[in-house]
């Protein structure tokens, strides 16, 4: 018994758990703390979404914003919140939990807390896609868009292919990732050199991250491309747990561990790629959702359903900061996870050292 709560995180963790019985005798494993995390998460998300709608060059209170929201409020309330303000909202809520997803994924692929896009090069590389758009061929909003999408794809096939040798392990695909990271940051610098003014300022602006602007043809995008993944991804949780014991472990299992590793990798690039297509390079948000969800939970397990609500709640509420403390549009919100998340990067290397990791 003993032996058992250790390996899940501990007494605590073991007793939070409780198994639910359906009338057709199938029994489900729920984690009550776990649970509960995702729904004050959500709560945060929704709280500080709500704030965000009411902040501007035209306050309004809370209660106008759901008065609104619910079909209420006056012709300009409904034209402010619904035309101007949620859209840039959804935006944020979206690329939050693709970017906590995608880095969930990731880290628990690699087994290593390093292993997110940010650091394996996922976000330069969709960065890389948008400047050739930008820079060479002067392409409008949607062309950009679309650059850095492929620009991420390519980045993302280009690591797994490159970290490939009998299958794909953590440690070869953290170092892979790190090495592109550094070639493509070097092809950004350049072709940041080769652009005129105009071009290179767009760009600049670009590149920082920021939900400045947003509409609703970002939104719908975003909306399909996650009701499609999010159910697939989660519906691939229990052989991502069992991988997390090793590939021999997980295929006498009956886990098929390439299929699983592949789609899930893909389905972390495709989030990525898609989440920095529509509101550029916001840093950190990948990196720190994940742990800062395990944390939370106390529980093992690449935690996925927390880091996608954590990621929607720490995006939308750095948005929220800087909006306050800066106004709208001149701080734009890539800045904020840049701080916090370099922060929490120091201190996780910090800890890791300490614990004898690295």
């Amino acid at each position: 018994m003993k032996s058992a709560e250790k390996s899940t995180g501990g007494g605590a963790a073991h007793g939070a758990a409780r198994a639910l019985r359906t009338p057709g005798g199938l029994s489900v494993r729920v984690d009550v703390r776990a649970v509960t995390v995702v729904v004050l998460l959500l709560a945060a998300a929704f709280t500080a979404s709500v704030l965000l709608i009411g902040t501007g060059d035209f306050p309004m209170s809370a209660g106008d914003v759901l008065k609104t929201l619910l079909g209420g409020g006056d012709p300009g309330q409904q034209f402010i919140v619904n035309e101007l303000r949620l859209p840039r909202v959804l935006v944020g809520l979206l690329v939050g939990a693709s970017l906590g997803l995608g880095g969930a994924l990731f880290q628990a692929i690699s087994r290593n807390p390093l292993g997110s896009p940010d650091i394996l090069g996922l976000g330069q590389g969709a960065t890389a896609g948008a400047l050739v758009v930008i820079v060479l061929f002067s392409g409008s909003a949607s062309e950009v868009t679309l650059g850095a999408l492929v620009g991420g794809l390519v980045t993302g096939l280009s690591i797994y292919v490159l970290a490939w040798k009998r299958g794909v392990h953590g440690y070869r695909l953290v170092l892979v990732g790190i090495g592109i990271s550094a070639i493509v940051t070097a092809v950004n610098g350049y072709l940041m050199t080769k652009a005129d003014l105009v071009d290179a300022s767009r760009a600049l602006v670009w590149m920082t991250g920021s939900l400045s602007g947003r509409d609703w043809a970002q939104v719908w995008p975003l909306t399909a491309l996650c009701a499609v993944l999010v159910p697939l991804v989660l519906a691939n949780a229990r052989g991502l747990r069992m991988m997390e014991m090793g590939d021999d472990v997980s295929n006498a299992l009956g886990v098929r561990v390439e299929r699983v590793r592949m789609l899930l990798m893909v389905s972390a690039v495709l989030l990525t790629a898609a989440a920095t297509a529509a509101a550029g390079p916001v840093s950190f948000v990948a990196l720190t959702a994940p742990q800062l969800a395990r944390r939370l939970t106390r529980s093992p397990g690449p935690n996925l359903l927390p880091s996608l609500c954590m990621g929607a709640a720490l995006l939308v509420t750095a948005d929220w900061v800087s909006q306050r403390l800066f106004g709208a549009d001149q701080l734009p919100v890539g800045v904020v996870t840049g701080v916090v998340g370099g922060v929490y990067l120091l201190w996780l290397l910090v800890t890791e050292r300490r614990a004898g990791r690295i």
